[in-house]
């Protein structure tokens, strides 16, 4: 028998993430056998729905063997066929739940840059063109990194992901109208003080449509206005590395210094091409279920009283015009427990040590969206 909550998750991504209808066509892309049962739950919702799925099973193991030997015309030509087939998908659903989130950390990073620099035509397809989400499945890989069993571990991914979105969506729109509105903004913290421009940038929410979890507010800074210095005080995995201790220092919109406990490597990193080393994303993460660090980003920079800090490709829906085959979110957390940190938009203050001030965002403050 199947697990009610997956039941449940399966139909909040067919109905409200993707809003299915009949004789779409849905691409179900999965990693690990233990993601399965809601693979199934899906293919089965959309058939009911009298949309058309199809599935896509990956493995990072083979793509890891395929990412050494590969040149750029073989990725190409991989790439001419996953754009062809997302062209003819009016969504995606992506569910990964693969054993080892390490599995690509020793490939060169100058294979992993031109891999995944020659197939970023078919994720901005994706990203732009159809209706999308993306999220993870509780392994006992994932239950490690939170330093849980998988017990308590899948009972705390149900919390997070079956939410009531819509209430989450409603207390977004006050935050959204503000970044909307504001010009300036200044972020202080521990190692941290950053002042850039969002003059004329959309307010973004994510609200369950294309992360599970989900829990963000985003725009983008104006491309060269941001100056000063970013500590980022959570560990971060790219591309099968753990990256720690990241500053980096910012001149007219650029990173011209970058340190870690991989200096070297972070720096390929941001070499990957010209846009990496501009900021493509600028984000509130405001899920109170989430609180701490696992290293996986779609839960991380969803964390209450966080902001990420994303180098790279910016979103169409709040574009500054940086494009980039990287889009790296660096997540920094503002409550007591981490150091605290102050967000000032036009030198009002709006958030405080991880607690909005505004009474009209008082509703995103964890308390009140649970």
């Amino acid at each position: 028998m199947t697990d009610p909550r997956i039941e449940i998750l399966a139909n909040n991504l067919v109905h409200y993430s993707c809003k299915l209808k009949e004789g779409d066509r849905v691409l179900v892309s999965y990693e690990g056998d233990d993601a399965k049962p809601l693979v199934l739950s899906i293919i089965k919702e959309a058939y009911r729905t009298g949309a058309h799925p199809y599935a896509e099973i990956r493995d990072s193991e083979i793509t890891r063997a395929l990412m050494f030997g590969a040149d750029e015309a073989q990725v190409a030509f991989q790439n001419e066929i996953a754009l062809a087939e997302m062209k003819g998908m009016q969504a995606y659903i992506a569910v990964r739940g693969g054993a080892n989130a390490s599995e690509l950390s020793d490939v060169p990073s100058e294979q992993q840059n031109m891999w995944f620099r020659t197939m970023r035509p078919t994720q901005d397809y994706r990203v732009n063109h159809t209706n999308w989400v993306v999220l993870r499945y509780p392994t006992p890989s994932m239950a490690q990194l939170a330093g849980t069993s998988k017990e308590a571990f899948e009972n705390y991914y149900f919390d997070v992901c079956n939410l009531d979105y819509q209430k989450m969506s409603r207390a977004m729109d006050a935050l959204a109208v503000r970044m909307e509105k504001a010009e300036q903004v200044r972020i202080t913290g521990p190692g941290t003080d950053l002042s850039f421009s969002i003059k004329g940038m959309k307010g973004v929410k994510c609200d369950g449509e294309k992360n599970i979890p989900d829990g963000e507010i985003y725009t983008a800074p104006v491309k060269d206005s941001v100056s000063g210095t970013l500590s980022v005080n959570t560990a971060s995995e790219e591309l099968g590395f753990t990256f720690e201790n990241i500053v980096l220092t910012f001149e007219n919109g650029k990173i011209v210094q970058a340190t870690a406990n991989d200096t070297g490597r972070i720096n390929a990193l941001l070499d990957t091409d010209e846009g990496a080393r501009y900021i493509g994303e600028f984000s509130f993460g405001v899920n109170p279920y989430i609180l701490h660090p696992m290293k996986d980003t779609l839960f991380d920079e969803k964390i209450a009283g966080s902001f990420h800090f994303t180098p790279g490709n910016a979103y169409e829906d709040a574009d500054n015009g940086n494009r980039s085959a990287v889009h790296w979110d660096l997540v920094t957390i503002q409550r007591e427990d981490y150091g605290g940190g102050e967000i000032l938009f036009d030198g009002e203050l709006i958030r405080k040590d991880g607690l909005f001030v505004p009474e009209d965002l008082h509703c995103l403050n964890p308390e009140n969206l649970k």
